[in-house]
This record gives C-alpha cells, sequence and structure tokens, in this order.
C-alpha cells in the first residue's frame, strides 16, 4: 500500500433429504474437521486439493436431492448417496494426470464397511491404491500413491441398509505445490490507506485525480480507504478506477465534511463516458449542502450517507447515463436532471426531482410512486432478496471483510438503524492478490480454502480462475482488472452455495474467449435459495483498451444467482473497436433457475445483450443499447427478424418477470437499420414486462415496435429522440 498507511468428529445427522438446513452445531464440527486438514502456515507442504468442482459421475444416486456433485462441491451441508445397493460407486475426473497423496472421505450416516479406493489415467483400466474391509465411517484419511487423472471410491460392501452417502470426497496431490501460501498482509502500492492525522491528504487525492481524471482506458487503478474519524475540507475528486471508502462497519463511522465529486469537465460537460469508478461506507456533509456524482455505467455508490442533496448531473446540466444507488442514505433531494436513466435500491431518499427516460427503484424510502410513461418512474415496494456487497472495514487494529447477511423484501438501508447483519472474515484468510501475481498461484490460494482481496492492478491469466469452495469471496479494490490470455475464461464458479464476486473489471483479450465468466458448470442443477451466488460491481469490457474477443461475455448456469449492478460492454469507442475487431455475440445468457438481476445494464453485442432460458427469472431495471457500429441491415438480420432483440426471453420459459427496461438504438454507421422490436418473449400468462420503452437516439436507426408486435415505431418520432412506451406486456 501507500506510505499513507499500513494495516497492521461429529456424530452423523439423521437420515432424509439433508441440505443446506442442516443442524448449526454438525456443520461447525464438519467444518473444523475440514479445516484441519488445509495447511495455514508457510512453513508447511501445501497438498492440493484437486477433485473439488470437478466432474464428478457416480453409479447411481438416492434421489434428486442427492447427486454426484454434492460430494465434490466444498459444501459440507449437501452430499452423494446411492442406491441400496453393495456394488456402487463415485468417480471424480482431475482433468489429467497428476500425483496424488491421499484421499479424504466424509461419510454420512451410510457409509462402506469395504470399499477399495481405485485409480487411472484413462477411465478404463483401473488400479487398487487401497482396500478396506474395515471401515469406520465419520471422517477417513486415506494414503495413496501413484499418478492418476481419475479417482474412484468403489463400495464392497455396506455398513447399513441404505446406500453409500458422502458429504465430501477430497483428492490431494500435486506434490510441486511448494509451501502455503500466506493469508493477509499488506495492501499494495496502489492503496491509500489515510486516517484524521495523515498529512497532505487532499494533495494525494489531487495527484490521483490529475492522473485518472482523463484515462478512460489506462492502467492506473487506486483505492482510498479512510480509516474512521472525521475529515475536514475536503474534496475528493473520483476519476477512472478509483474507489474511495470507509472502513468503519458503518458510513457514519468515517464523515468527509467536504465532497466526493464527480463531474465532467474533461469532456467538455459530458458525462456520458464517466465510467469504471466508486464510493462507498462514507457519510458527506457536502460543503455547499449538495454533493455532486454526475456518471454513466459501472459506477457503484453504496452505503453512502450523505446529509443534504445529491446532484446527478455535471456542471451545466450536460448529458449523462448513469446510474446505481444502494444501501444509501440522502438526507436531503437527489437531484436527477438530465440522468438518462437510473436504478436506486433499498435506500432512504428525501425527494427525487425529475425522470427522463427510466428511473426505477425498489425498496426505497421516499421514492416517488410509479407513474410511468409520464413520469418515467418505476417503483417497487421491496427488493424481493438482497444481499448488500462484501467490504474491507476495521476491527480495532485488526482489517476483516464484512459480508452482510441476505434479505428478503428489503426495504431502507442494512446500517441505518442499528449495526449491520452479517459475517466478519479476518483479512488473514483472504490471499491477497498484488500486481504480478499468476493465475497459478490465485488458484493455489483458492485450492488452499482463502478467500481473495484483489488489489487496485491489472492481471494477466493465462489460465482460469477457479472458484471451487462454497461460500468463497472474491473482492476486488480499486477496479482491479483480470485480462484472459489466450483466449481462456476468466474466471469459473462451481456449482456451490454462496460464492460472492464483487469489485473487479473482466477485460476481453486478444484471442477470443468462448466465455468470460461462467457461474456454474452446464446443466447445473443445485438449489441455492438459502444462500444464492451474488455478482456485484462486477463489469465486463469487450475492446476499447485494445482489441478483445469473448462469444459470451457471462454465462449463468447456477440457480438462485443475485446479479447486482453490472455493465457488461462491447466498447464503441477506444482502441481496438469494429464489428468484426472486437467481435462479441452474446453479453449475457442465463441458463439457471430462480436468476435475479438488479441494476442490469448491457450494451452493443452484436447478437443478443441478454438471453434468458432459465425459469421464474426477474429483472428489476435494464439498461441498453443497440451496437452503434452495424455496417448495414444484413449484418443484424436474424432470419426473417429484422435485428436481434436486446433482451429476449426463450420461448420455453414459463414464467418471468421484469420491471423497467429501456433499449435504445444508435446505428451511426447506417441510420437507415429497422429492429423489428427491442424485447422478445413468449406470450405466456407467466411471462410479465412492466415500464418498458425503445428509443431512437436522433433517428439513427429505428424500432419497429417495443416488445414483440407491441408498442408504438419510434420512426414518427424522426430525430426528436422521444421513446416508445408500453406500461405493462401482455
Amino acid at each position: 500500500m501507500s506510505l499513507f498507511g499500513m494495516p497492521p468428529a461429529a456424530s452423523p445427522p439423521a437420515r432424509g433429504r439433508v441440505r443446506r438446513g442442516l443442524a448449526g452445531a454438525v456443520v461447525t464440527a464438519l467444518a473444523a474437521t475440514l479445516l484441519a486438514v488445509v495447511p495455514t502456515t508457510a512453513a508447511q507442504a501445501a497438498p492440493l486439493l484437486l477433485s473439488q468442482g470437478k466432474p464428478v459421475t457416480a453409479s447411481s444416486q438416492e434421489h434428486y436431492g442427492t447427486p454426484a456433485v454434492g460430494a465434490v462441491d466444498g459444501d459440507l451441508g449437501t452430499r452423494w448417496s446411492s442406491a441400496a445397493s453393495d456394488a456402487q460407486w463415485l468417480q471424480v475426473d482431475l482433468g489429467s494426470s497428476v500425483a496424488l497423496s491421499q484421499v479424504v472421505l466424509r461419510w454420512e450416516a451410510a457409509y462402506a464397511k469395504a470399499y477399495r479406493i481405485e485409480l487411472s489415467t484413462d477411465g478404463t483400466n483401473w488400479s487398487t491404491a487401497y482396500s478396506t474391509t474395515t471401515g469406520a465411517g465419520g471422517t477417513e484419511t486415506v494414503a495413496v500413491s501413484g499418478t492418476a487423472r481419475y479417482v474412484r471410491m468403489q463400495g464392497v460392501t455396506r455398513a447399513t441398509g441404505y446406500g453409500y452417502s458422502l458429504w465430501e470426497f477430497q483428492v490431494y496431490g500435486g506434490g510441486d505445490a511448494g509451501p502455503a501460501l500466506p493469508g493477509g498482509g499488506d495492501l499494495g502500492p496502489n492503496v491509500h490507506i489515510v486516517d484524521p492525522s495523515t498529512p497532505g491528504i487532499q494533495d494525494k487525492l489531487d495527484q490521483v485525480f490529475k492522473e485518472q481524471e482523463s484515462a478512460q482506458f489506462g492502467s492506473g487503478r487506486h483505492a482510498f480507504l479512510f480509516k474512521p474519524g472525521t475529515y475536514n475540507n475536503l474534496n475528493a475528486q473520483i476519476g477512472f478506477y478509483t474507489q474511495i471508502a470507509g472502513l468503519g462497519l458503518k458510513p457514519d463511522d468515517t464523515t468527509i465534511n467536504g465532497d466526493v465529486t464527480v463531474d465532467a469537465g474533461w469532456f467538455n460537460g459530458n458525462a456520458t463516458q464517466n465510467f469504471w469508478r466508486g464510493a462507498e461506507n462514507l457519510a458527506v456533509a457536502p460543503v455547499n449542502g449538495t454533493d455532486r456524482w454526475a456518471v454513466s455505467q459501472a459506477s457503484s455508490f453504496r452505503r453512502m450517507h450523505v446529509k443534504g442533496g445529491l446532484n446527478l448531473a455535471p456542471n451545466g446540466y450536460g448529458w449523462a447515463s448513469g446510474g446505481y444507488i444502494a444501501d444509501s442514505k440522502i438526507d436531503g433531494q437527489v437531484g436527477n436532471y438530465s440522468q438518462q436513466q437510473w436504478y436506486t435500491r433499498d435506500s432512504s431518499i428525501g425527494g427525487w426531482s425529475n425522470s427522463v427516460w427510466n428511473q426505477t427503484f425498489s425498496g426505497v424510502e421516499g421514492a416517488p410512486a410509479t407513474g410511468f410513461p409520464e413520469p418515467r418512474y418505476t417503483t417497487l415496494d421491496t427488493t424481493p432478496t438482497s444481499r448488500e456487497k462484501p467490504f474491507l472495514y476495521l476491527d480495532g487494529t485488526e482489517y476483516k471483510v464484512f459480508a452482510p447477511a441476505k434479505r428478503t423484501n428489503a426495504r431502507g438501508t442494512t446500517w441505518a438503524s442499528g449495526t449491520p447483519q452479517g459475517e466478519s472474515i479476518p483479512l488473514s484468510k483472504f490471499y491477497v492478490v498484488k500486481p504480478g501475481t499468476t493465475a497459478a498461484t490465485i488458484n493455489q490460494a483458492l485450492t488452499q480454502g482463502l478467500n481473495l482481496l484483489f488489489t487496485p492492478g491489472v492481471y494477466h491469466v493465462d489460465q482460469t480462475i477457479n472458484v471451487n469452495r462454497a461460500r468463497t469471496i472474491v473482492l476486488g479494490l480499486g477496479l482491479a482488472t483480470i485480462v484472459p490470455d489466450n483466449g481462456v475464461t476468466a474466471m469459473k464458479v462451481a456449482d456451490v452455495d454462496g460464492v460472492r464476486l464483487a469489485g473487479f473489471l473482466i477485460d476481453a483479450g486478444p484471442v477470443n474467449s468462448p466465455t468470460l465468466l461462467e457461474l456454474g458448470p452446464q446443466n447445473a442443477s443445485a438449489d441455492h435459495g438459502g444462500d444464492p451466488t451474488t455478482v456485484q460491481d462486477v463489469y465486463v469490457r469487450v475492446g476499447g483498451a485494445g482489441a478483445g474477443k469473448a462469444t459470451t461475455s457471462i454465462v449463468v448456469n447456477s440457480d438462485d444467482v443475485i446479479i447486482d449492478h453490472t455493465w457488461v460492454w462491447r466498447a464503441d469507442h477506444g482502441a481496438g473497436v469494429g464489428w468484426e475487431t472486437n467481435r462479441a455475440d452474446y453479453g449475457i445468457r442465463v441458463n439457471g433457475d430462480d436468476v435475479l438481476a438488479t441494476g442490469l445494464f448491457v450494451e452493443h453485442f452484436n447478437k443478443y445483450d441478454v438471453e434468458w432460458y432459465g425459469d421464474r427469472g426477474r429483472t428489476i431495471f435494464y439498461q441498453n443499447e443497440k451496437a452503434y457500429d452495424a455496417p448495414n441491415q444484413a449484418a443484424i438480420q436474424n432470419g426473417d427478424t429484422k435485428g436481434y432483440a436486446a433482451y429476449r426471453v426463450d420461448d420455453s420459459v414459463t414464467t418471468h418477470e421484469a420491471w423497467g427496461l429501456g433499449s435504445y438504438c444508435n446505428y451511426n454507421v447506417d441510420p437507415n437499420i429497422r429492429q423489428d422490436h427491442g424485447f422478445k418473449a413468449p406470450v405466456k400468462p407467466g411471462v410479465k414486462f412492466h415500464s418498458l420503452l425503445t428509443v431512437s437516439l436522433g433517428g439513427n436507426g429505428h424500432y419497429e415496435h417495443v416488445i414483440n408486435n407491441t408498442g408504438a415505431s419510434t420512426v414518427p418520432a424522426g430525430t426528436s429522440t422521444v421513446p416508445s412506451t408500453v406500461v405493462s406486456y401482455p
């Protein structure tokens, strides 16, 4: 960090469908046993856990709630169980042959009295690495030696009248892993930690702002972290790739008597390119009574207390294209002014000035009532499910990450009425990733059971970052950026409970990646309703900083995922931009069921921006622009349909609901292009849309309809940039 500062075996449960509802004592005891096998000091050898999240098959399963994947997901509340006969097996594919050292079997009550551990390099020819006829159940740790790709537990004789049942089947090996990686430590050179006595705070803020004000595609990354206390007479101007945050547990622990400012002087008063920055966990008392936060996409305003008003427009009221507020309290009025669209979630405001195209609220105290289509407000009384973003804070002198609890039917902030609910995790449980760290090291840290804290920087990865352990946190500071090299997928998350991804940017590399972020493998089916995976302030970019390509940016295969504020962007300006130069056909594809998106921004993809195949999906607020650079009508022709919808729900879906959606076109290469519609969905009773609009920006291309064949054409509006609207559909 900068010189500004340095951070200092249980009895098995009863039979039945056991999921995440296990008794707490059983989970705690099993978790303690699991942690006992993970090396925790740098002096120890570090055998790698090779099996977690890897493909797994079995001879049978007892019922739908006990699939084979339950034994390799790192979740002590899920399991595999077989049919009730002796000759059953469970087999994991490690992906390639590797030297093995041990196998850990964590049996449920139905264990094996006799079994073998078998190894194979090809999945056909097997050798026995271990055999017993006196299995005792519980947790068995078996030493093995050999090199294999496939490892199998072959049941011979059951100990009970049930089948075989394993909470976890863990294969360790990879003897070249070296010493265990340490958790915790300093936060690197690009994190600037200050306290009220630190000299030169304003000078440092100004220095970084001068570097970052117009560095839209630069490599600089910074985080300013303010220790609890009161700071007077500061104006923190926040440029590109800069995060400012308080280190208290609540925003009011850290007060700036001054301003946290974003304006658009660098772009002649136009704020439509004020991207990639954030403010979190601070109280701000503005000098003139109103703070200015004139941002566009990928700029979060979270856990903030503004002791006054908040102006979302740039000086001079030029264009702006934001934006997102969550878990915040604005004592005065929020001045929307020239903001085209905005989403505010689970907050408290003193009022709202006006609408432009699409101003959407959920769970916001003081929000205006729904008035769409005029005024263009869409307001939900509560947010169905939410879980706030994890954040770094100081507990005395110890750095920890606070992981807020899930809320249902949420309204208002998590912190205004008392101590927020959630879990505190010591920084020692995180591997602190610093510029220059390799993907192999990052994966080793994950395999050890550490969470990840990415410090500000740009990280090239030559292999996929595999997040396989349930409840892993991957948290970025200062818009940490991950660039996949050689066409790899930047990050994959296993089909496990409670993973939290937050605060980083994935920037596609020049070799096409089939995907950039995958949440769950294909055909994922586990129920995560009680502890969903969340994706918050995770942004994707294809092009702009240089030629990048990706077929599909984000694929959501797991059920119950919450996507809370993302901007998935195929660049329309910058370096490496062109219809084929930064080719990216699809933005987000949702295959999982019960997925919720709150604050979804997806723009400029060559084909569909969003495709939704999962059932019971919900979206609250969606902002889209179609690709500017389509060369002609033929380039976007979709069979007999003119253009690809901005948001398409597949015909197989029976239930889907969305509120506050807008799609804009600006076909500036060929203004004669026509889109049949902005949105496409099956006509079914369970598929419902509320408050939709399409708009042609200056008459550069037009929409014939809003959704399917419903909604007026934008053609009569000509160049006036007046939206066509649909209040509800069907």
